[in-house]
């Protein structure tokens, strides 16, 4: 059986205190700690539970946590891309 990472398709979400499961439509099943993702971590329960599959199943999105998840770069171990880059010190003179 061939696999592509770009073809995985998400079926449900689940939720523990600390992580979320994702249950792939080839049965596999991907878990994945919130701490990977901070607006996850720190939202309430029942606003994890309204997430919607987007693009047949290749991403998570919460539309009131402003969130999208790929499954392909969950698959590749990617967390938060959005965090913004630290600023660069000038120099003074």
């Amino acid at each position: 059986m061939s696999f592509s990472v770009h073809n995985a398709q998400a079926k449900s979400v689940t939720f523990s205190d600390d992580s979320f499961s994702v249950l792939l439509t080839d049965g596999r099943i991907l878990t994945v700690p919130l701490a990977y993702f901070p607006r996850l971590l720190n939202a309430k329960p029942d606003q994890l539970a309204k997430y919607e599959l987007s693009g047949g199943g290749t991403g998570i999105h919460w539309d009131s946590l402003n969130e999208d998840i790929s499954v392909a770069g969950l698959l590749l171990g990617k967390g938060d891309q959005t965090k913004s880059p630290t600023p660069q010190k000038t120099k003074t003179a």
